[in-house]
């Protein structure tokens, strides 16, 4: 199992990830919280070429769900461009929020704004890495808060290769979601899970609060988080306060 964590603002990730001895790091290409277009990394071919896995996270403020054109269609464009500069750092995957609806707004809707991100792009030759939907905590017009909601985005993506899914377990608590046999839930409806998310939370059950804590800090029970890890069977990254990751990371590998 690759086990890894969450490199933020970090300018040389790849010897980060070297000192904390993981398998897997996650990163940015561009700034989380604006729309630039990623720029070319001077370290790309040393990441490209590394033994250490690389996943990417988009941007914070992208959300293709919504119905509104100044929001939806720089989302789209802002998908395309950090899925073009994971698949240059040779990255697994970009993961992106499932997004959310205004009040009063159709969510069918915003479903089928998923299918058209992904539809639009099978005449480009699809994107340059698979898209990984993350399960979000808060909002009652999320897509992908509940499994329910889940259900229904699924159905709209799931026959596209490229839509891969990544389970949050701070986001699946605080969005009310057991983690208790969580993980069988949610293959049940995706077929997969190709990204856990490992974190705690500082916050009460379906709080919709997305507060992440360590793993042996917030209100789960650690070893329902290393059980989620273990049934998932797939790259682990945490997300978690970064003072905390080297325990962290000790307390998963001798769980597991």
């Amino acid at each position: 199992m690759r086990i890894g964590a969450h490199l933020r603002e970090d300018t040389d990730p790849l010897s980060t990830a070297n000192e904390l001895g993981i398998d897997v790091f996650q990163m940015f290409v561009t700034d989380p919280q604006g729309w630039k277009k990623p720029t070319p990394r001077p370290d790309a071919e040393a990441i490209r070429d590394s033994a250490i896995d690389v996943v990417v996270h988009s941007s914070y403020q992208i959300n293709v769900a919504s119905l509104n054109n100044r929001l939806r269609m720089p989302s789209r464009k802002a998908v395309e461009q950090q899925a073009t500069s994971a698949a240059e750092l040779g990255a697994f995957g970009l993961v992106v929020h499932g997004g959310h609806l205004r009040d009063g707004e159709d969510a069918k809707e915003g479903f089928a704004n998923w299918r058209k991100l992904f539809d639009r792009q099978v005449d480009k030759g699809g994107f340059g890495v698979p898209i990984l939907i993350e399960n979000t905590a808060g909002g009652d017009h999320a897509m992908a808060r509940t499994l329910e909601s889940i259900d229904r985005l699924w159905e709209s993506v799931g026959d596209f290769d490229q839509a891969g899914f990544c389970l949050d377990t701070c986001h699946a608590w605080a969005g009310g979601e057991d983690l208790v046999g969580l993980v069988e839930r949610v293959k049940g409806i995706t077929g997969r899970i190709d990204l856990v998310h490992l974190n705690n939370s500082r916050d009460e059950f379906d709080s919709g609060r997305d507060r992440h804590a360590n793993l042996g800090d917030g209100h789960i029970e650690p070893a329902v988080l290393a059980a989620v890890a273990k049934a998932a069977g797939a790259p682990v990254i945490l997300e978690t306060p970064a003072d905390g990751i080297p325990d962290d990371l000790k307390y998963l590998r001798d769980a597991l």
